[in-house]
């Protein structure tokens, strides 16, 4: 029988064999159709391209566009065809990813293929779903292949990070600023340990609950703006319809109705000048808020300036909205032909301009019928009717603003005491400062939404992500602590245990996940074996942490990816010449060592490789690493150190029972091994080499000597 079969599906959520992105590993069997290359399927090829004609864009091995079409004309197999079409289906819901393999192992039919994944729920379904697809073209049979996108669309507009979230975080991998999602929503971690930023789509962790809750009532916060100097309307509250005349009158004709404590414009009416306008928008305003304030009405149009960190990143106008008749169509039927058909608009997060809705929305209810309209009137031919006074805020007016007026603007948020905020004025013409034209701040907004600026109706997009990154991470910060990974087939953990030891030595909180349990500043929180992602990631979002150590096993880099994605040091112990993983389709020690090359790969450009000298599987990695390489090994007349030191480069090894530390033909005496106990107590050789490795990872943190030293003779694996 002609099937594709998925076996196993693994999440690999840091850097891996693969990428450094993460990535969705499916180990798939194609039984029968390992005989069946795409050119011998009849019709195959066709019915593939025409459902989806965007494959012509993938350039595959030919590194030109139809490249992966010209891979189907000549003969490829299902699983590359299941990777491809798995990144099309992603692409074509929304989430772009362009890392994709194919690989055969050593079983015949059965491949590995690795995709990448922004979000594993939406690429798991994807894959799913792309086997399906190939198999109903390779069986001749019919594919909704427009359900099957339209079902990956919503799975991404439900699971993945919102288009304000997402901006920041975008521009904090710009940066290299690692990155956590911590929750299902948009919370997200930006950095590690004690050195990381929370984000909430545009609040931070220096966003104040005090702050947001002055936000949020609009007297307090008008009564705090008025009395720092900030131009706002006039205003009292109110309790009653018959006060709200009162007040309407003392404050002066016309004026805004609005409650104290709702968002997103609900139960705003504006330019009221009637009493029953008046007494109408007042019952409607209570209905959205706990309470009513009548202000007074200020000509022009409402403005949204984004500051961030005290400093006016983006602003954006609002326009009024209206229809024209045609003698023909009702009012409700000239805003779904004239305003909602706009592809602009929607209720998709992607869109800068929401639908016009008016049943049911009191405020355009009120407008219509202060025109002498409702829904169903029907207009007469080249009649104009104002729907909304005030629409999206969403045409980009930054280049516009008049320095005063950003100057107010940052004012008003600082006396809120929000560190990003969204300032709401009214004003109309926002190149003039507001005393000249009798402008006002109307509203200090937390948590304001970024699409306006990200996708303007009109006008250019703004980096308002990068602003935000800057603020959180001023001077060029990354958000980084150091972080070293070990690796090897044997003594990864009395490695890891010792080099955590020399942190905690050397004054810094320490996390370590390792196999013999998960530590903080020394302390066993977990026993058993911890080398694995949801200890390390534990690590990384701790804000005590200062410094991490993690071990990194053959089958976690396999089956999880590494937690981490850079690190300070990368140390690789050993790799046995019989080690292998048949389990992973790994078969032989060189197969194991790709695997061990990622450890090696992540080395940051200022970062260090520790690698074993004596180990021919081990030392050639050092080709790879973008820092630099601290070899270690018990002779110094290997020729890999003695090479090493020839150019000036650094080596710690053993020379009559003496720790030397090696920089070229610069050599430091550390410690006679006697004096160690690691050392000492066995004389074995694989334990001299964990204690030499440790002592090369802490120079490369530029630990001191004398902490190094006190590190290795005081530290007793318990």
């Amino acid at each position: 029988m002609k099937n594709i079969e998925i076996l196993r599906i693994m999440s690999l959520r840091g850097p891996n064999i693969w990428t450094y992105r993460s990535t969705l590993e499916a180990w798939i069997d194609i039984g029968e159709l390992e005989d069946c290359p795409s050119n011998t399927i009849p019709g195959f090829n066709e019915r593939l391209t025409n459902w989806l004609p965007s494959l012509i864009e993938h350039r595959c091995s030919y590194g030109e566009r139809g490249g992966f079409v010209q891979r189907l004309q000549d003969g490829t197999w299902p699983g590359h065809i299941l990777e491809h079409v798995t990144l099309e289906l992603q692409n074509l819901a929304g989430m772009p990813g362009g890392f994709g393999k194919a690989r055969e192992t050593s079983v015949r039919g059965v491949y590995k293929v690795a995709v990448r994944a922004r979000h594993e729920q939406v690429t798991r379904a994807a894959l799913h779903a792309a086997r399906d697809l190939v198999m109903a073209a390779i069986e001749d049979k019919p594919f909704d292949v427009a359900a099957a996108i339209e079902t990956l669309h919503e799975m991404v507009d439900s699971h993945c990070l919102g288009p304000s979230t997402a901006c920041i975080v975008a521009a904090a991998d710009e940066r290299r600023i690692p990155s956590f999602r911590l929750t299902e929503g948009n919370l997200v971690q930006l950095g590690h340990g004690i050195r990381q930023r929370r984000i909430w789509t545009a609040e931070t962790d220096q966003t104040s609950a005090i702050a947001e809750s002055i936000s949020r009532d609009k007297d307090l916060t008008k009564g705090l703006l008025q009395a720092c100097g900030v131009p706002v309307p006039e205003g009292q509250l109110v309790e009653s319809a018959e006060e709200a005349w009162e007040a309407a009158q003392d404050i002066g004709l016309p004026v805004v109705i609005k409650p104290t404590d709702a968002n997103h414009g609900r139960g705003v009416f504006i330019d009221l000048s009637t009493r029953t306008e008046i007494e109408t928008a007042y019952a409607l305003a209570l209905a959205e808020g706990s309470s009513v304030i009548v202000e007074r009405f200020i000509p022009g149009n409402e403005h949204r300036l984004l500051i961030v960190g005290g400093k006016l990143a983006a602003a954006a106008r609002g326009e009024p909205v209206s229809v024209v008749g045609d003698g023909r169509s009702t009012i409700l039927q000239l805003v779904d032909t004239q305003l909602n058909s706009d592809p602009r608009r929607g209720e998709l997060e992607e869109c800068p301009l929401n639908p016009v809705v008016i049943e049911n929305e009191p405020t355009t209810e009120l407008e219509l019928q202060r025109q002498g309209y409702t829904a169903a009137s029907i207009p007469e031919q080249g009649k104009r009717v104002l729907i909304q006074r005030n629409g999206n805020v969403a045409i980009d007016v930054t280049d516009q603003v008049h320095p005063s007026v950003a100057a107010a603007a940052s004012l008003a948020a600082r006396v809120v005491g929000l560190d990003i905020a969204g300032v709401d004025l009214v004003a109309e013409d926002i190149s003039r400062p507001l005393d000249e034209q009798r402008g006002a701040i109307v509203e200090v907004n937390a948590g304001p939404g970024l699409l306006m600026h990200l996708k303007p109706a009109e006008g250019a997009p703004r980096p308002v992500g990068k602003a935000i990154i800057e603020h959180l991470f001023p001077n060029a910060e990354n958000g980084r602590i150091p972080i070293v990974g070990v690796t090897g087939t044997r003594g990864k953990t009395t490695v890891a245990r010792l080099i955590g030891w020399m942190l905690h030595l050397s004054g810094k909180h320490v996390g370590l996940a390792c196999g013999d349990g998960l530590y903080f500043a020394q302390r066993k929180v977990e026993k058993g074996d911890r080398a694995n992602w949801a200890s390390a990631q534990r690590v990384l979002i701790n804000r005590a942490v200062e410094a991490a150590v993690f071990e990194n096993s053959h089958s976690a880099i396999l089956s999880e990816g590494l937690v981490y994605d850079r690190c300070q040091v990368g140390v690789v112990t050993n790799l046995a010449a019989d080690d292998s993983l048949p389990q992973y389709y790994i078969e032989d020690a060189e197969q194991m060592s790709k695997v061990t090359r990622t450890q090696v790969d992540v080395v940051l450009p200022t970062g260090v490789a520790v690698l074993n000298a004596a180990d021919p599987l081990v030392a050639p990695l050092a080709s790879l690493c973008d820092g630099d390489v601290i070899f270690f090994g018990i002779d110094p007349a290997l020729p890999v150190i003695a090479e090493h030191l020839a150019h000036g480069q650094r080596a710690v090894f053993i020379r009559k029972d003496q720790i030397v530390l090696a920089s070229g033909k610069n050599e430091i005496l550390l410690a006679d091994s006697a004096t160690v106990p690691l050392i000492s107590r066995t004389r074995q050789a694989f334990q001299i080499e964990n204690v030499l490795a440790a002592v090369a990872a802490a120079w490369a943190l530029e630990i001191s000597l004398d902490l190094i030293l006190a590190g290795v003779e005081t530290f007793e694996m318990k």
